[in-house]
């Protein structure tokens, strides 16, 4: 029997309990989890209205936190840098932030692999047409956008 001197002496690395090697593979477990397509909701009205927030927040009128939870870090600090650039822009211009007035055109989608879409959506505002790319992945039976790019 082993006292509880030589209990504290051993090593934790050298004792592995089910619960401890549980909780070193936590990411297989409880980090997110691959979603298959059939376990996914549509994906068109996530795509028009992640559109429709991204070019609101370029042109300022909509805060980049509310994208937070539909988009993944680098995305984040991607739109993040592109935000503060037009803020910037508008500043030595001298115009303040306003809702740009536009309409959401086609969108066109395709699937490569199970569980991720790619598509491109038109943005249609008076002076000039736009297209927005994203890629969705789905994770933990959500969509959750991997690449945005505001062409």
């Amino acid at each position: 029997m082993m006292t509880a001197r030589e209990a504290l002496a051993v090593s934790p690395a050298v004792v592995r309990t089910p619960a401890a090697r549980f909780l070193d593979d936590d990411d297989e477990y409880f980090g997110r989890q691959p979603a298959k397509r059939n376990e996914l909701p549509d994906p068109e009205p996530l795509l028009r209205n992640l559109t429709h927030c991204v070019i609101e927040a370029l042109a300022g009128a909509r805060d980049l936190e509310q994208l937070a939870r539909w988009v993944n870090d680098d995305v984040y600090r991607g739109l993040s840098k592109r935000v503060v650039l037009a803020a910037r822009a508008r500043r030595v211009k001298g115009q303040s932030p306003q809702r740009p007035i536009f309409s959401l055109g086609r969108v066109t989608i395709s699937e490569p692999a199970d569980g991720v879409v790619e598509a491109v959506v038109m943005v249609h505002q008076r002076a000039r047409s736009r297209a927005v790319a994203i890629r969705l992945e789905g994770f933990d039976q959500r969509w959750r956008a991997s690449a945005i790019g505001v062409l």
